[in-house]
Formats: structure tokens, C-alpha cells, sequence
């Protein structure tokens, strides 16, 4: 079996997570973490973790490719979240699932407590 490969991008305070290049945000949702006071956390295993919810809730979206962008802002975490779509038109109900998935306190809490058992990997 082929091994995909996702292109990480580091720029300065932000880490972005996607399968193509050039990054294309067809369809974008934006949100926000607010970050544990007690550790670091990893920008890159925050944004590699929401990437493969989203593709599970996603994963029926034919033309889909997940995109995630991660910016540290103080004691907050900007997330962006969406994709590059084959076509806007089945886009569907995508971005209501996606900001589901990103509100849902109990994924923030697995998300950020994953990217602090790893914070020195970026």
C-alpha cells in the first residue's frame, strides 16, 4: 500500500497541515483553542489531530483534500479548518460539521492534551 505523504508548513507562529500544494482553502472554518497554562503544547500534533477528525467526519465529501492551519496568538490557538474541493457544489452541509467538530469541548481537551505529551516536536 502507498504511503501518503501531508506537507507541514512552519511560518514563524503558525503550522499548517495539507495534502496538496499549493494550499487552497475552498472551504474554511475558523476557531479557536485557548491554551493549557500548565505545558506546552505541539502546533503540528494539534493541527494533525484535527485534520484526521475532519476527515472522518468528512470523508464521504467526494474531491476533499483536509487543510488544516494552526497560529499561536498569546494564550490562544487559531485554528483554520477546511479544504480544497473538487467541486463547491457537493460541498453540502461541510462547514455546520466542521464547526461542530471544532466547538466540541471534549475533542479540544483530547486535541491539546495529544499535542502536550509531544511539545518539544514543534
Amino acid at each position: 500500500m502507498a504511503r501518503h505523504r501531508w506537507h507541514i508548513l512552519r511560518d514563524g507562529a503558525s503550522v499548517t497541515v495539507a495534502r496538496h500544494l499549493p494550499v487552497r482553502l475552498d472551504l474554511a472554518v475558523e476557531g479557536c483553542l485557548p491554551l493549557p497554562a500548565s505545558r506546552p503544547v505541539s502546533r503540528t500534533r494539534v493541527a494533525q489531530q484535527i485534520r484526521q477528525d475532519m476527515w472522518r467526519a468528512l470523508q464521504n465529501l467526494r474531491g476533499f483534500s483536509p487543510v488544516v492551519r494552526v497560529l499561536q496568538d498569546g494564550a490562544i490557538l487559531r485554528v483554520t479548518a477546511g479544504g480544497r474541493l473538487a467541486t463547491k457544489a457537493g460541498a453540502g452541509d461541510a462547514e455546520t460539521k466542521i464547526t461542530a467538530l471544532l466547538e466540541r469541548p471534549e475533542m479540544q481537551a483530547r486535541w491539546l492534551a495529544h499535542a502536550a505529551r509531544r511539545a518539544a516536536h514543534g
